[in-house]
């Protein structure tokens, strides 16, 4: 029997879904911007409205799968669903809606399988590799040494950064310095718990997942209409993120999605991830980021055909 698997992620600020075959060649791969997290840092549990659209994008990614006859799957929450009260009651809707099984990541489960799915096609080299997944709620370093894996969440997604200290439209000085602030603070503390990370600064490539890099990306190739071949492993300069995060902090959502590559629904907290992706270039001395769109999803599905 032909072996089909699909992996669906429910972030903070996207949801989505991989199918693959026995092969692990993509079938399917889509992104509906949901925004799950909106308002959990404020009220501690999910919104109805907020779940509502979410539970009407597996519904139609549980369509996707009997059309391709998926076989066997996972579905993940992450940063939003873990910060909620209501996490656990939206975890039974979400299996049920898919009809597999589902679970809630921890930060290091996160990382591992962003890790595995963002350097599964890397050439080797003779640093080592780590990767940052900025999402919605939280953001994961990881990076492999001497054969382990270390890593850590920070609390510091692009919607909890938003909401907490850059706000939506132009950034003012005074949320300019909250957001910084409060960026500075979690690195701080991302070294503090794994001292193992500061063996890596000045000698690691840098290896960027998820929506706040591969928007990025497009912006930097000047595409509205997506192209992998223009992202996928796209090379962005630490100026390039600079950028892109003073230009767009001056503007409007409205006017930033303007811009050729701007991706509807994250107009107003991308801003908020390239602060953050830009503290952790400094923080690790890195100039170059490479941008993987192979992520969370491939390392799911890698597992899944592995076991």
């Amino acid at each position: 029997m032909r072996e089909t698997v699909a992996a669906f992620d429910c972030g903070s600020n996207s949801t989505r879904l991989l199918i693959v075959d026995a092969t692990n060649a993509t079938l399917v791969r889509e992104t509906n911007i949901t925004r799950l997290s909106q308002g959990v840092d404020a009220s501690g549990s999910l919104l109805a409205e907020a779940m509502e659209r979410t539970f009407e994008v597996l519904a139609r990614y549980r369509g996707a799968c009997d059309r391709a006859g998926v076989t066997r799957g996972l579905l993940v929450a992450t940063s939003a669903v873990r910060d909620a009260r209501n996490g656990a009651a939206f975890l039974e809707r979400a299996h049920d809606l898919v009809g597999f099984d589902a679970t809630v990541l921890d930060g290091d489960q996160e990382a591992a399988f962003s890790y595995a799915g963002a350097t599964a096609d890397l050439s080797e080299i003779t640093v080592p590799t780590m990767v940052v997944d900025v999402g919605g709620g939280s953001t994961e370093l990881a990076v492999e040494l001497d054969g382990t894996l270390v890593s850590h969440s920070m609390q510091l997604g692009c919607v909890r950064v938003t909401e907490r200290a850059l706000g939506r439209g132009v950034v003012s000085r005074s949320h300019d310095a909250a957001a910084r602030e409060m960026i500075e603070s979690e690195l701080d503390r991302a070294l503090l718990i794994e001292p193992a990370l500061e063996r890596v600064i000045s000698r690691v490539r840098l290896v960027g997942v998820a929506g706040t890099v591969a928007t990025l990306a497009q912006l930097d190739a000047g595409q509205s209409l997506y192209d992998r071949e223009d992202v996928h492993h796209r090379v962005l300069t630490r100026a390039v993120v600079r950028h892109w995060r003073d230009l767009l902090s001056k503007e409007t959502p409205e006017v930033r999605l303007t811009h050729p590559g701007m991706a509807q629904g994250r107009e107003d907290v991308l801003p908020a991830g390239l602060y953050v992706l830009d503290a952790v270039m400094e923080r690790f001395k890195v100039d170059e980021l490479l941008s993987s769109e192979n992520d969370i999803l491939d390392g799911i599905t890698i597992s899944i055909l592995q076991s």
